[in-house]
């Protein structure tokens, strides 16, 4: 057994967010650094509001993320015969027991505590043989046997020691009276026989945790080491919700971000590695430490955000970028295959453009037939006057023999000079021919990259 086990076990109860996705970074970064394990596991076991739509967010979204797992999925509701087999073993043990209190009797002993002004909680009737008993002819629900004195004090990595005392802690339902178990047994059951070494998950968590160290001791066996992770925050500080952006972190492919980008930003919000703003994948696994998290919760800043995504376009290998653009590009209704164009677009955009969307979406003339004009564009640009420069331009064009962009610069600026203008005069009619606006990179890598027959006959096109 590895001295590191991990895991990621989302609910699909709702869409993978960015919340989760962190969890997961961090428990995935810490299992890379150990050279450990990482289990993906998916805690369906919530049947009414669990759904496939959000299993597949789960999956397809850490795929693109590339949080490889190296054992899993595995799915709470394929493995409920063992957690029947363990549940008949604790009933066995003395450790949990039947509980036959109803609706009604639960409800009565509610009210009564919140009149004595107590903290509503199950009295443990049953537990002593006080309860409705078999007789009642009521379907029993099992409850796990939590000690009733002393303290559970978790030596969380994040917060440090936070001690709960065990009689706070009430007897909890460990299967319903269907059979079927609940979620805080079936995660102990879950990381007990998967080994899992560390657990590293929200702080919403946290008062799930001693009694999850309970059931695991009462099952002889040693809890993990717990660390909480503080909520991330909208940028208003108040708590993430769907105002604040994204609801699935595949929103976060389609708005443009690289992944490699939005897994550096995510490490950055409540993990600091000195002033190292900027992570490769390599260098986050390399400086984690999961000892290092902070205890303060981080506020999303969607203007970093952006920044780091363009900084990971400008830095990385262009060949990494391909198929995310080209996945892009699919979005808009274009076909290309050929990787050498893309590898030279990205390229000349990456210092234009803040996302891979924005960047196909600036890079559609490399692909169509026909540009479009802007009208405005047209009017200011191609005047006349220009249209004739167009035409010698053109012609000169034509003679190039190796269509580069040094050799078409060559000829831009001869021409202007030639013509007593400055190259903006020249370069902004042939940029309006080409592309159709105003905007995009330098003319001569816009050209080298559109290639001489396609930049020829748009010249035409416009002088016609």
């Amino acid at each position: 057994m590895p001295a590191v086990v991990t895991r990621f076990a989302p609910s699909p109860t709702g869409m993978l967010h960015i919340g989760g996705v962190r969890t997961a970074l961090f428990s995935w970064l810490y299992a890379r650094r150990m050279g450990g394990q990482f289990i993906l596991r998916i805690e369906d076991t919530d049947l009414e509001r669990s759904s496939q739509e959000a299993v597949r967010v789960i999956l397809d979204g850490m795929k693109w993320l590339g949080l490889d797992h190296d054992l899993g999925p595995y799915y709470q509701t394929q493995r409920f015969d063992r957690y029947k087999e363990v549940i008949a073993e604790m009933l066995k043990a003395g450790t949990a027991y039947h509980c036959y209190c109803s609706k009604e009797d639960l409800e009565a002993m509610r009210v009564g505590q919140q009149a004595r002004k107590e903290k509503p909680r199950y009295d443990g009737r049953c537990r002593h043989g006080k309860g409705p008993g078999a007789a009642s002819g009521n379907k029993p629900v099992v409850r796990f046997k939590n000690p009733e004195d002393g303290a559970t004090v978790v030596e969380d990595v994040v917060h440090g020691p936070v001690t709960f005392q065990n009689k706070e802690l009430d007897d909890l339902i460990i299967a319903r009276s269907d059979g079927t178990p609940t979620y805080n047994f079936c995660v102990v059951v879950d990381d007990a026989d998967m080994g899992v070494t560390h657990v590293i998950r929200g702080d919403d968590h946290l008062n799930n945790t001693p009694r999850q160290m309970n059931m695991l001791l009462a099952l002889g066996k040693t809890p993990p080491v717990y660390a909480h992770v503080p909520m991330i925050l909208g940028p208003d500080s108040s708590k993430l919700s769907k105002r604040h952006g994204a609801v699935s972190v595949l929103e976060y492919q389609h708005q443009g971000f690289l992944p490699e980008a939005l897994l550096n930003y995510l490490v950055r919000l409540g993990w600091s590695h000195g002033d190292q703003e900027f992570f490769t994948v390599p260098e986050m696994i390399a400086a984690f430490d999961v000892r290092d998290i902070n205890k303060a919760a981080s506020a999303l800043n969607p203007d970093k955000m952006l920044w780091l995504n363009q900084q990971h376009l400008v830095r990385t290998d262009p060949k990494n970028v391909i198929p995310h653009f080209r996945w892009h590009l699919k979005q808009l209704g274009i076909e290309s295959g050929d990787d050498a164009l893309l590898e030279g677009i990205i390229v000349a955009q990456r210092e234009r453009a803040k996302t891979l969307k924005e960047m196909a979406e600036n890079s559609r003339f490399f692909f169509v037939d026909q540009v479009t004009l802007d009208a405005k564009a047209a009017e200011k640009h191609l005047t006349p006057e220009a249209r004739g420069l167009l035409g010698e331009i053109g012609a000169r064009f034509a003679a190039i023999a190796d269509w580069k962009a040094p050799a078409i610069h060559g000829v831009l600026e001869n021409f202007a000079t030639e013509k007593g203008l400055g190259l903006g005069k020249i370069a902004q009619p042939i940029r309006v021919a080409v592309s159709g606006g105003t905007i995009s990179p330098p003319i001569d890598a816009t050209l080298q990259l559109l290639g001489r027959a396609r930049t020829l006959a748009r010249i035409d096109a416009v002088r016609a």
